[in-house]
C-alpha cells in the first residue's frame, strides 16, 4: 500500500507542479519557476515545467518512509502494541488516503476528454482542497491509531473518573493564537504596510470622538454613521484612554476573536452530551450506538475551538488579503457565537443581550437574524431538547418566549435593516445613495432596483448565483471543516440569504476578506450541531458490519471511528490553511516569491526606519494630507487628510483641504503614482505656495510644506 501510495501520488503532485496555472494553486510563480528550473537547470520556462517525474517519486518516497517509521514508533508506544501491529496497521490504513491524491488527476482526465468543461474548471482551481483533504485524512488517521488504546472498552455512564477540564488547554491556544497575531499586526503597523482606509481609520474614529472633532475620519463623507451602523469599537474607549495606540485596537481585535473557542467549545459538548443522554433513554433500542464518553466528549469540543483558530475564513479577518488588519466585523464572530450558545442554553436575556450587542457591529448581521428568527420558532425546541423536558409547564413557557422572540427577531429585522439603510444612513450622507448600492450594479442603483430585479428576473440571479466563484467560496467556508456542517442543514440554513447576497456581491466573493464574519459564527454553530450525527453515523457503519459486530474488537472500532472524525475537524482546519492561511501555518508565509513572504512584511524595514527621520519635521498641531500607509500616523495630528485620487467632500472640488499645512508622499508604497517632487500637482502647478523640505530619506518620502504669507 505505502508502495502504490508513493507512485500514485508522485504522479498526481508532479502534474500539479508542472503546469503553470495549477501549481498557483500551491505555490508562487518565482517558486514554481525555480522548482523547475533545478530539474534540468532551464531559467526562462514556458507554462508548462519541466519537473521530472523521477525527482518527486524521490522526495515523495522519502517522506513515507520516514512517516511511516516514526508514526509507527509513536503509535506503539501510545497503544502499547508490537512494532509490526503498528506499522502495518498505519500503512495499510493512512496510506490509502496518500493514494487518493492521484484520484483527482483521473478525474481531471475524465472530464476533460467527456468535455464536461464546468467540471473541469472547476478541478482546475481546487486542487489544493484535494490534497489538503488527503492530508488530512492522513493525518486524522494517524492521530486516531495512536489513540485507540486509550479506550479498548467504552463506559458512557461511569463517572468515578470524570474527565479533567479543558479550561488550560483552551487558555493556552487562545494565548499562542493572540501573540502570533498581535505581533504580525504590529510589525505591518511599524513597516508602514497598514492600509489607513478600512482599517487604521477606526482608531481615527476613537481619537476625533475624544477631541471633539466627532464620530468620524476624515476619510468618512460626514459621520461615520452615514457609511454604517457600526459602532461596536467604542466598547475600547476605556482602554484608549489610557493607550491611545493603534495597536492596542490590533490586540484587542486578535484577542475578541481568539475568545470565540469557548462557545465553540461548549456548543459543541452540550450537543455531545445531548446526543449521549439520548443513547441512554434508548439503550434498549440495539440499533442506537453512540460510543462516546465523557472524557471523549471533552477531546472532541477541544478540537472544534482548535479548529476554529485554524480555520482560514477566521484568521482572514484577522489580516485580510490585503493586509487590513482591523476590522469591527471581527468583533461580531464572538458575539454572535456567545449569542448561539445562550440561545441553547435556553437563556432568554441572554440571548436578547446578545443579539442587541452584535447588531453594533454592523446592519449586516440583521441579515442572519431573520432567518434565526425563523429557526429559533420553528425549530430551536427540538433541536435543544426543550419538547422532551420532564417539567412539562417549565416546557411549555419555555417554548412559547422562545417563539415569541423568534417571531419578534424576523420582524425587527427587516425593519431595522429597512430604517439603517433607507432612513439613517441616507441622513447622515445628505440624500446620497448608500455607498453599497454599486456593488450590485447588475441589479440596479438603489437597494428598491436591486430588491425588484431580484423579484422579477429569477434568471439573472440565477446566473449569477451559480458560478464557479460561488461554489469555491462554499469549499472555502466548508472544506476547512470536512463538511460537518452540512450535517446539521437547519442551522446551516441561517446562513444561506447572506451567503446568496454575498455571492452577487461584485467585491465579496472571496472570503479572505470582512464580508463573511457572521458566515464564521453560523458554521461553527452548525459544526457543533453536525458533529454528533457525523460519529453517530460513523459508529453505525461500524456496528452495522458483520465481521466487526461479531468481533472482541467491536467496541474499540466504535471508539476508533469518534476518534478519526474528531481528529479531522482540526487536521482539516490545518491542512487546509496550510495553502490558504497567511500565519506561520500557511505555505504563503514560508514562499520567499510569495506576497506574504514573512520577510518582506514583518522583517526589518526601511521605509518605517526612514519615515522617523521625517516625523519631528511636522508639529502635531498640523493639517497633514498623506497618503494611504503613511496616513495612520498623523490621525493625532490637528487633521489628518487623506492625499488620493479619490474626491473626498472634506476637500470641496480641491485634491486635499484648503487650510493643509503639510503634504507627506510615500513614494515606495504598492499604490504610488508618483516618484518625484514634480509629479506632485500642488507642488507643480503652484510653487509659490509649497515649500520642498529637504530630502533625507533617499526619495522614499516627499515633504511639502505650506509657505506662510511674509
Amino acid at each position: 500500500m505505502v508502495a502504490v501510495g508513493v507512485f500514485l501520488s508522485s504522479s498526481g503532485l508532479q502534474n500539479w507542479l508542472t503546469s503553470k496555472s495549477l501549481s498557483a494553486n500551491f505555490v508562487s510563480p518565482p517558486t514554481w519557476m525555480w522548482l523547475n528550473s533545478i530539474s534540468e537547470g532551464v531559467v526562462n520556462l514556458p507554462d508548462t515545467g519541466r519537473l521530472e517525474y523521477f525527482s518527486v517519486l524521490i522526495s515523495t518516497g522519502v517522506f513515507s518512509l520516514l512517516t511511516l517509521v516514526i508514526g509507527s514508533v509513536w503509535i506503539s508506544h501510545r497503544r502499547g502494541c508490537e512494532f509490526l501491529e503498528a506499522i502495518t496497521e498505519w500503512g495499510l490504513r493512512g496510506w490509502i488516503w496518500i493514494c487518493a491524491i492521484d484520484a483527482w488527476e483521473w478525474i481531471w482526465i475524465i472530464s476533460n476528454s467527456a468535455g464536461l468543461t464546468t467540471l473541469t474548471n472547476l478541478l482546475d482551481v481546487t486542487p489544493q482542497f484535494w490534497l489538503a483533504g488527503c492530508l488530512a485524512g492522513w493525518l486524522a488517521t494517524l492521530f486516531s491509531l495512536a489513540h485507540r488504546h486509550s479506550s479498548q472498552h467504552v463506559d458512557n455512564t461511569s463517572n468515578a473518573n470524570p474527565p479533567k477540564s479543558k479550561l488550560v488547554p483552551l487558555c493556552v491556544i487562545c494565548s499562542v493564537y493572540v501573540a502570533i497575531y498581535t505581533t504580525m499586526n504590529w510589525r505591518l503597523y511599524f513597516n508602514l504596510l497598514l492600509p489607513h482606509g478600512d482599517s487604521a481609520m477606526y482608531e481615527e474614529h476613537l481619537w476625533n470622538l475624544l477631541h471633539g472633532k466627532g464620530f468620524r475620519s476624515y476619510l468618512d463623507q460626514g459621520l461615520f454613521f452615514g457609511e454604517h451602523i457600526q459602532f461596536v469599537h467604542l466598547i475600547l474607549i476605556p482602554l484608549y484612554v489610557i493607550w491611545p495606540s493603534h495597536l492596542l485596537l490590533e490586540l484587542c481585535e486578535s484577542t475578541a476573536i481568539a475568545l470565540g473557542v469557548f462557545p465553540v467549545y461548549w456548543m459543541t459538548r452540550r450537543n455531545l452530551q445531548r446526543r449521549l443522554q439520548l443513547t441512554h433513554a434508548i439503550e434498549a433500542d440495539s440499533t442506537s450506538v453512540f460510543g462516546v464518553s465523557q472524557r471523549r466528549i471533552e477531546t472532541i469540543s477541544l478540537a472544534a475551538a482548535a479548529a476554529y483558530l485554524l480555520y482560514a475564513p477566521t484568521q482572514f479577518l484577522d489580516i485580510e488579503i490585503d493586509l487590513k488588519t482591523f476590522r469591527p466585523e471581527a468583533f461580531g464572530i464572538p458575539l454572535l457565537l456567545m449569542t448561539l450558545d445562550q440561545l441553547e442554553r435556553r437563556h432568554l436575556w441572554g440571548t436578547i443581550i446578545g443579539l442587541l450587542l452584535t447588531l453594533t457591529v454592523k446592519e449586516d448581521y440583521s441579515i442572519v437574524f431573520g432567518p434565526l428568527g425563523v429557526w429559533i420558532a420553528l425549530i430551536h425546541d427540538r433541536a435543544t431538547g426543550i419538547a422532551s423536558s420532564t417539567n412539562n409547564s417549565t416546557s411549555r413557557a419555555t417554548r412559547w418566549r422562545l417563539f415569541g422572540l423568534g417571531c419578534l427577531l424576523s420582524l425587527f429585522s427587516v425593519a431595522y435593516l429597512w430604517i439603517a439603510t433607507r432612513v439613517v444612513m441616507p441622513w447622515f450622507r445628505s440624500g446620497v445613495e448608500v455607498h453599497y448600492a454599486r456593488y450590485f450594479a447588475k441589479f440596479g442603483e438603489s437597494p428598491e432596483q436591486i430588491v425588484t430585479t431580484m423579484v422579477t428576473n429569477p434568471g439573472l440571479v440565477f446566473s449569477e448565483f451559480v458560478t464557479l466563484s460561488s461554489t469555491l467560496y462554499a469549499l472555502l467556508l466548508l472544506a476547512p471543516l470536512a463538511f460537518f456542517p452540512l450535517f446539521s442543514p437547519s442551522r446551516l440554513a441561517v446562513g444561506i440569504p447572506l451567503f446568496g447576497i454575498l455571492c452577487l456581491n461584485e467585491l465579496a466573493k472571496d472570503p479572505r476578506h470582512q464580508f463573511h464574519a457572521p458566515l464564521v459564527a453560523i458554521a461553527f454553530w452548525a459544526l457543533a450541531g453536525g458533529i454528533p450525527r457525523v460519529i453517530h453515523g460513523a459508529e453505525w457503519l461500524v456496528a452495522r458490519r458483520r465481521s466487526f459486530a461479531e468481533s472482541h474488537h467491536h467496541s474499540s472500532r466504535r471508539h476508533e471511528a469518534a476518534s478519526f472524525c474528531s481528529h479531522l475537524i482540526w487536521t482539516s482546519s490545518l491542512c487546509t490553511g496550510f495553502f490558504l492561511s497567511l500565519s506561520p501555518v500557511g505555505m504563503p508565509f514560508w514562499d520567499a516569491g510569495s506576497t506574504w513572504y514573512w520577510k518582506r512584511l514583518y522583517g526589518p524595514n526601511e521605509r518605517g526606519a526612514n519615515f522617523a527621520k521625517i516625523l519631528p519635521q511636522i508639529p502635531i498641531a498640523s493639517r497633514v494630507a498623506s497618503t494611504d500607509f503613511v496616513h495612520p500616523r498623523f490621525t493625532h495630528f490637528e487633521r489628518s487628510y487623506d492625499y488620493s485620487g479619490y474626491q473626498r467632500r472634506v476637500a470641496g472640488e480641491e485634491r486635499i483641504p484648503a487650510d493643509t499645512d503639510f503634504i507627506v508622499i510615500d513614494t515606495n508604497h504598492r499604490y504610488s503614482e508618483i516618484r518625484r517632487p514634480d509629479e506632485i500637482p500642488e507642488y507643480r502647478d503652484h510653487p509659490d505656495r509649497w515649500e520642498l523640505l529637504p530630502d533625507v530619506t533617499q526619495g522614499m518620502f516627499i515633504v511639502l510644506k505650506r509657505k506662510t504669507d511674509q
